[in-house]
Order: structure tokens, then C-alpha cells, then sequence
């Protein structure tokens, strides 16, 4: 058993000195992200709500007219229309990631162009999230690094479990390894955080890293469905992608389309229909929750000719591995538990943040104390440290 242990160990420590600075990259953008959602939407809110007047009595203006008015606003097409439960809130044009346009409904005029300044800050701490930071062709190696790091963060979060497993199990022993010890300095206070903090966030970690693993590999994302028995999709190759038409004028009887999705689910908070639209039917994703909670939404098709329900689908209607797969994409940031699971994320990823800082301060300290070991003169007091170092492997 004790062998085992220092086996495990051994392989614990290089994999926390290969991966931690890129592990130490992740965890802080993880922690700034914890709430970005919630972030935008409030500035967003805030900026619009000197702008936006009560509800008149005047007709809205055709979804088709708004869509013209945003593109020619932003000289580039609106890649999706949102509508929320508020009346007074104005529509929404999303340009991806980029930007978002607000619309008065019944005017067409501009009352918003969304937190440029929020957005452009989530975005760069996302690209470091993703890809280290950088750009164009060299994404792909560093995601590839990231999705390596991250399978070595898993590794370290179950040889860590293992390793913080007493060897004998007493009172005082789950003491000092369930809490901290302020007292502790140096080495002592390193290993004692070390420790608990690994203990407190170990399973929302295992969670957060698997899923992350899952979003990094595609071999990954078809064991999901495997687990289940489900056999995984095939990837859509660009050949096989519906041709889809992006020009205004193709979309009349759009509001009579929001207003039928609309009508399909009790509840909902936003309407969402991406553009470029498919030919022959429009597909509306509505959404009851925070924007992160797949088990909250639907997806109504409506066929463009006739305005009629071709289908509705919940999160019950998908298979097991479909619905899985689906928890496991939004686990990753907490948000299929809304607010409280975003809350246990973030605090997850605070900790890892300590658990490398611990990790490379134990890692050092035991290397001076290999250093010493080497030297031609050695003090007692070397002795005596070395001797608690190896005890701790």
C-alpha cells in the first residue's frame, strides 16, 4: 500500500509541474467568467432603461423592417433575433459574440448597442480560457495544449483524492485535513491548504474538468453516448449543411412565427431565432431559465409557408446521451444549477488557483530540499527536514 501511494505520487507531482501554469491560466479566467452572463445582461439592462418607454398602443413594426434597420445600422447581418418576456424591453439583435443592437419595437429606433466594453472583456478572458490567448491558426495548438492540461487536471484530481486519504483514520488526522490550521507557516501551512482546499473542491472539480474534457475531445464527447448505449452522431461534414438563405425579404411571417413559438411553451423568458434562417422552416429556441440550463429548453419548428407547427421539442423529448451530453456542455460553468451551480464553480476555480500556488511552493521546497541533500554539508536541521519531507511522499 505504501508503495502504491508513492507511486501515485510520483505521478501526481510532474503532472501539477508540466500542466500548472497553463491549469493556473484556466482556473483565474474560469473564476472571472463565473458570472458573465448575469454581468452583461445587468449593464445591458442599465444602459437601456433610461431609453425604453412603457408600452403604447402603437403597432409594432415588422420583425422584417427591424431586421433591415439593424443591418443596415451595423452594415453586416444580425446572426440571431432575440425577443424577452418583458414588453417593454426592446428586440434584440445579436451579432455573435461581437456586439448586440436593441431596437424599439414600435419606433425602430436604436436604444442600445449592448456593453461594448463588458463584452470586449469577456471575450479576450475567454480567448485565454480557450486557447491561451492566441489567434488564427495557432488556436488549434493551443487548444490542443489546453485539452492536454486538462486531462492532466483530471489525473491530478483523482491521484490527489487518493493521496489526501488518511492512512490512518482518526479524530485528529481528518482535522487537519478538513481544516485549516492558521497557525501553520511555511511548508506546514503550504501542505495543510494544499489539502483542505483539494478536499473542499474535489467533486465540483471532477465535475468541471470531466466536462471540460468532453468539450475538448470529440472520442470524449461519443463515450458520453456510449455510457448510455447510444451509438454517437456522425459529424456534419460542410457538404451535408442545409442550405440556408440570410436576405430580409425571405423572412415575411416572421412575427406571426415568434408569436406561435411563443404560444408552444408556459413560462418562457427568451425567444431566440438564429439567422441565416433554413429555407422552408425556422427553428425558435425558447428558453425558461438563466440561458445555461439545457433541461429549460425547447426548440419549436415552424414551417415558413404555412405558419404551421412542424415540431416541439423539450429536453425530456432528446435520448439519454443527447440529454447528457447537453448537462455536461453547461456543468462545466455550473450553470445547469443556475446562480448556485455558477456559485460552486467559480469557487471551485478559485481553488484550483491555490492548489497549483500550494502545489509549486511544495514542489520547491522539496527541491531545495533534494539540493541540500546533495551538498557535501549538512546540518541537523537539513536532516531533520529532509527526513519530514520524505515522509510526506
Amino acid at each position: 500500500m505504501r508503495q502504491l501511494r508513492k507511486i501515485i505520487f510520483w505521478c501526481h507531482l510532474p503532472l501539477g509541474l508540466v500542466g500548472g501554469v497553463v491549469i493556473l491560466i484556466m482556473s483565474v479566467t474560469g473564476v472571472l467568467l463565473t458570472y458573465e452572463k448575469q454581468a452583461v445582461s445587468w449593464v445591458d439592462a442599465n444602459q437601456l432603461r433610461p431609453q425604453v418607454n412603457p408600452k403604447t398602443n402603437s403597432l409594432a413594426m415588422p420583425m422584417q423592417t427591424l431586421i433591415q434597420l439593424a443591418r443596415e445600422h451595423r452594415q453586416q447581418m444580425p446572426t440571431a433575433i432575440i425577443a424577452h418576456e418583458d414588453p417593454n424591453y426592446p428586440i434584440e439583435f445579436s451579432f455573435g459574440r461581437e456586439a448586440s443592437l436593441f431596437l424599439d419595437r414600435q419606433t425602430g429606433q436604436v436604444v442600445g448597442e449592448g456593453s461594448q466594453g463588458v463584452r470586449k472583456f469577456f471575450r479576450v478572458v475567454t480567448d485565454w480560457h480557450r486557447w491561451l490567448g492566441a489567434q488564427g491558426q495557432n488556436r488549434e495548438v493551443a487548444r490542443a495544449v489546453t485539452g492536454a492540461c486538462n486531462l492532466a487536471f483530471l489525473g491530478l484530481v483523482v491521484s490527489g483524492l487518493y493521496l489526501w486519504w488518511p492512512r490512518k483514520w482518526s479524530f485528529n488526522s481528518l482535522r487537519n485535513s478538513l481544516w485549516f490550521k492558521p497557525t501553520l507557516k511555511g511548508k506546514a501551512r503550504d501542505f495543510n491548504w494544499h489539502n483542505v482546499i483539494g478536499f473542499w473542491s474535489a467533486i465540483p472539480l471532477f465535475i468541471v474538468v470531466v466536462s471540460g474534457v468532453v468539450i475538448s475531445y470529440a472520442w470524449a464527447g461519443n463515450l458520453v453516448y456510449r455510457a448510455v448505449g447510444e451509438t454517437p452522431p456522425k459529424p456534419r461534414s460542410p457538404q451535408s449543411q442545409p442550405q440556408l438563405k440570410a436576405e430580409p425579404q425571405t423572412l415575411s411571417g416572421l412575427d406571426q412565427a415568434f408569436a406561435t413559438a411563443q404560444q408552444q411553451v408556459k413560462g418562457w423568458r427568451t425567444v431566440t431565432f438564429s439567422l441565416p434562417a433554413k429555407d422552408g422552416e425556422w427553428l425558435f429556441s425558447i428558453d425558461r431559465g438563466t440561458g445555461g440550463q439545457p433541461q429549460r429548453r425547447s426548440q419549436v419548428v415552424i414551417e415558413h409557408e404555412t405558419g404551421a407547427v412542424i415540431r416541439s421539442e423539450s429536453f425530456s423529448d432528446n435520448s439519454p446521451g443527447r440529454r447528457l451530453r447537453s448537462v455536461l456542455r453547461f456543468a462545466h460553468t455550473g450553470e445547469v444549477l443556475g446562480i448556485a451551480g455558477q456559485t460552486i464553480a467559480g469557487i471551485a476555480s478559485a481553488g484550483s488557483v491555490f492548489l497549483v500556488w500550494t502545489g509549486f511552493a511544495l514542489a520547491w521546497r522539496r527541491f531545495r530540499g533534494w539540493l541540500k541533500a546533495k551538498s557535501p554539508v549538512i546540518s541537523s536541521n537539513d536532516v531533520v527536514t529532509n527526513q519530514f519531507e520524505h515522509s510526506q511522499s
